[in-house]
């Protein structure tokens, strides 16, 4: 099977929002797909991370990415393998967890190193992994936020969109200030995201490609994520995986961390 994670989204704007649906949308109906799948996470996917600097000098990370939902927690583990003509050790375990109220909490594990460190909140943003890429895109914390609004409907090629607007709370953990979301209504996945920067107010922008239904769920074959305005990109490419993996708390544990 070739498939990548469910969470990434695509579709770009363009046409007006109809007032009246805007007002008569259910919301939770709009993302009762994307919640479910990712309450029902339970797969390994392996492919490829590209990295394209503003040059247009590409590099490519091997990456292995095993998700589980847990009782009220989906847990992420990101292998990032080696680059090719590196000249030092590029490895890098990363532990991400997402809880239901919307809170995320992410662990960092180096080669040598004896246990896995937490990633101070200031990092989230780093773009360790390629332009406009940081360690807090692998998870979608907006489809659990506490605000989310319908914002009617807006059209992308020949597709009409659903779009849903997401803050988060005063007490959430992000860097980002809103999550607009286009959503395909013929299937329920979630195919394009803008994410603003808080800070800077950058628009971040998350398109999909190849999305396809396999063993009765949906997904991309790949994840282009670009900053609106600015040179560069990165590309998340899945190659095989499978959608029951039977994983378990083992699988993301310390010790599983640790080990290269």
């Amino acid at each position: 099977m070739r498939t990548p994670w469910a969470a990434r989204l695509v579709c770009f704007v363009a046409a007006a929002v109809p007032a009246l649906w805007a007002q008569t949308a259910n919301v939770s109906d709009l993302l009762a797909t994307a919640r479910k799948q990712i309450e029902s996470s339970d797969f390994r996917v392996t492919g490829r991370l590209v990295a394209i600097d503003a040059g247009g000098t590409r590099t490519t990370y091997p990456i292995t990415i095993k998700t589980h939902w847990f009782p009220g927690t989906l847990r992420m583990f990101v292998d990032l393998g080696e680059p090719s003509g590196a000249h030092r050790d590029m490895r890098q375990h990363i532990l991400l967890e997402l809880f239901a109220n919307g809170q995320s909490s992410i662990r960092i594990a180096d080669p040598g190193e004896a246990s896995p460190h937490i990633l101070p909140f200031e990092k989230w943003n780093d773009h360790p992994l390629g332009p406009g890429f940081d360690y807090e895109d692998f998870l979608e914390q907006q489809y659990f936020w506490p605000n989310q609004t319908s914002e009617g409907m807006q059209k992308f090629g020949a597709r009409n969109c659903d779009l849903v607007k997401s803050t988060p709370g005063p007490d959430v953990r992000t860097h980002y200030s809103e999550v607009k979301t286009w959503i395909d209504p013929t299937n329920g996945f979630p195919v394009y995201a803008e994410k603003t920067v808080k800070d800077s107010g950058a628009v971040k922008q998350f398109t999909s490609f190849g999305v396809r239904q396999e063993e009765g769920r949906w997904y991309a074959h790949q994840v282009e994520v670009k900053t609106r305005e600015q040179a560069g990109s990165t590309l998340l490419i899945f190659e095989r995986g499978s959608a029951k993996a039977k994983l378990t708390a083992a699988d993301f544990s310390p010790a599983a961390l640790t080990h290269f």
